[in-house]
């Protein structure tokens, strides 16, 4: 049986670049950002995303985050693979996936789904996850 854990993360040093070609209809973007997670997950991380805004206020992302820290008190590190979307009032929604076989340390054989939604001038963004360690 899975076990739930929740938390909140907030995120800083927010870096963007553009790389879609200049006058694309939509605007492609390489993002990286720093998270804290606190909570059953404990760990500091960088998360590189891939954006595709459809309009200056929408859009989609996919990304990959790598936490090396706790869960739930066991030590250890493991991936996740992150897709979600945003509307135009400011919040997006995500949910994330383990990549299978990252899981290190007391985390060996890690798998879950979690989620999270962020709303625009938040500064805590809260989150579920649910795992277990096969």
């Amino acid at each position: 049986m899975p076990a739930r854990t929740t938390g909140h993360f907030t995120f800083a040093n927010w870096e963007e670049r553009t790389i879609s070609p200049s006058g694309a209809s939509m605007k492609l973007a390489h993002t990286s950002v720093t998270n804290t997670f606190a909570g059953g997950i404990e760990a500091a991380t960088t998360c590189a995303y891939t954006t595709v805004y459809l309009t200056d206020k929408t859009g989609t992302f996919s990304g990959m985050e790598v936490l090396v820290g706790s869960l739930d008190g066991r030590e250890g590190a493991f991936a996740v693979e992150e897709r979600g979307s945003f509307d135009a009032d400011g919040t997006a929604h995500c949910t994330f996936e383990v990549v299978p076989g990252s899981g290190r340390g007391e985390l060996t054989g890690l798998r879950g789904t979690g989620s999270f939604t962020v709303r625009h001038g938040e500064a805590s963004v809260p989150y579920t996850f649910d795992y277990d360690l096969g």
